[in-house]
């Protein structure tokens, strides 16, 4: 990846005077797909929309190949192209639709038709091609949707959560396609989806958007393991968090005291520091408390009352009373071998390098 291909500066949206979009900076590189994940109403979709030039920000510009796209936005639109959860489909047929945009883009005879065949294949509807839009199922829909985006052949390819209204079997199919057709493309994308799960298969980086600015950019494992302030925390998964002050720092390890209990976290903070202690419930292991003693690597072990136990697909999610709340995720199996239920005594144990610290004002 390099170069910057498509950049926003100083974007303001507002809709009835209030602010839907502030992007300060962000920027897509040649051949990496961003992917940009947030709850609803978060302004994904106004994002979307300002990158493909669809709506005009109230301040701010769109940069293509680093230089401002003024002008008309025809000609960068031509450049792009968009997918949306719903596709829009001609009134005609699959082979119809993904030919379409072709000859608005000067590409007619044998090649246009070597790409219509070659992307109707590899989205794997070419058995469908002489069939009307009409009688397709919402995944076929997709597929011609994204097969028509491709046959362009775009600098930029702008996804907005195409999978979210798919049933489970129906998306992983998709996104093994997707993921094989950006392998094979290198195409700059901007991947826009509030499934987490969707944005760590697809995403080189991962930019989290929340009350319509970006509150955290960089890869994904940097931003799952280590978010930069509480509400992104919360909206990666991590369900533990719990505020503390730090003690003492001594060799690179912090000790912090959280509601009267210790906890130990290898994450950088300075003595007397306010903080929010985070942890994924995914990293929290759960034993019964005679085994408090016994030898383990995880520097914190935590007497512990179980609260509630709730189902989690072929998990078990626990809520634990540490002297505060802490959440464990746990196999079902082990939630039998542990005989667990509410009122059961455990010891929940935890690395330090599991612990992620955020600076925190307390309020009030």
């Amino acid at each position: 990846m390099s170069g910057t291909k498509l950049g926003l500066r100083g974007v303001l949206v507002e809709r009835a005077g209030r602010a839907v979009l502030q992007i300060d900076s962000l920027d897509v590189c040649a051949g990496e797909i961003l992917a940009v994940v947030g709850p609803n109403g978060a302004g994904k979709t106004t994002l979307v929309q300002v990158m493909a030039l669809l709506e005009r920000p109230l301040r701010g510009e769109v940069l293509f190949d680093g230089q401002p796209a003024s002008g008309g936005p025809l000609s960068y639109r031509r450049r792009m192209a968009v997918v949306f959860q719903e596709p829009l489909l001609l009134d005609t047929t699959v082979e119809g639709n993904v030919r379409s945009g072709l000859a608005l883009r000067g590409v007619h005879g044998e090649e246009q038709r070597r790409r219509v065949a070659l992307w109707l294949e590899r989205f794997g509807i070419a058995h469908l091609a002489r069939r009307s839009v009409r009688a397709l199922s919402g995944g076929e829909a997709q597929r011609t949707s994204l097969a028509r985006a491709f046959v362009l052949e775009p600098e930029v390819l702008l996804l907005d959560e195409p999978f979210g209204a798919l049933d489970p079997p129906t998306r992983e199919a998709l996104i093994d396609d997707l993921d094989r057709a950006l392998a094979e493309t290198h195409t700059a994308t901007v991947f826009v989806t509030h499934d987490r799960s969707e944005a760590l298969r697809l995403g080189d980086r991962l930019a989290v958007l929340i009350g319509g600015r970006i509150r955290h950019v960089g890869p994904p494992a940097e931003v799952f393991a280590s978010p930069a302030d509480e509400e992104v925390a919360a909206f990666v998964g991590i369900e533990t968090i719990a505020a503390g002050r730090v003690r003492s720092v001594e060799g690179g390890l912090a000790v912090v005291d959280v509601g009267g209990e210790i906890v130990e976290a290898t994450t950088p903070a300075d003595a007397g520091a306010d903080v929010l202690v985070c942890l994924r419930p995914e990293d929290v292991v759960l034993s019964p408390r005679e085994e408090r003693a016994s030898p383990t690597s995880a520097r914190n072990r935590l007497a512990a009352v179980v609260r509630r136990i709730l189902p989690a697909g072929p998990h078990a999610r626990v809520e634990l009373d540490a002297g505060f709340p802490i959440v464990a995720l746990i196999t079902k199996q082990s939630l039998e071998e542990l005989g667990l239920a509410p009122g059961s005594p455990v010891v929940a144990s935890f690395k330090a390098t599991a612990v992620h610290l955020i600076p925190h004002r307390p309020r009030g």
